[in-house]
């Protein structure tokens, strides 16, 4: 047996304030989309906005449905649209912001398992890391520079 030690570096910023001021922004754009977010069964509303390589801002928020699986999480929203209206097109940054209507966030709300499974697919086959931040309502930021350190086990098409 060989024992294999797996790590990850995430940046924690204490609040929006000590980010770059085009990733303030960003967030702010997440933000407006997560307050159109359609959660009516969750009352989790999420937000996430992309900056692409060639300057444009894609924003998405999720969409719940009664019959919850239909439902579909901002992360995949906002990467599908991106993929729908720009398929050429790198992405630089992702941004996520997340608020319950129950309970203030204030903890850092990464991406679900299946946003990540994705958000790699797209970060493989662009050949270029993501820089991934996410939040909740208020409070700290967690920066990934790549997805890979959320998912540092990849399943992709080499293994098909």
């Amino acid at each position: 047996m060989k024992e294999v030690k797996i790590e990850s570096t995430l940046y924690v910023y204490n609040s929006l304030k000590e980010l770059p001021e085009s990733v303030q922004d960003l967030m702010s754009k997440a933000a407006e989309a997560r307050n159109k977010a359609y959660a009516p069964y969750s009352k989790f509303n999420v937000g996430a906005a992309l900056l692409l390589d060639n300057g444009e801002v894609v924003i998405g928020s999720n969409q719940e449905n009664a019959s919850y699986p239909s439902g579909l999480c901002a992360e995949r929203t906002v990467i599908f649209y991106k993929g729908a209206k720009y398929p050429d097109a790198k992405i630089l940054k992702m941004v996520i912001t997340a608020s319950s209507q129950i309970n203030k966030t204030t903890s850092p709300i990464p991406p679900c398992g299946a946003c990540r499974q994705v958000i790699v697919e797209y970060e493989i086959n662009q050949k270029s890391p993501i820089e991934i931040y996410f939040m909740g309502e208020t409070g700290k930021v967690v920066k990934s520079n790549s997805l890979k350190n959320l998912l540092p086990l990849v399943f992709d098409k080499s293994v098909l």
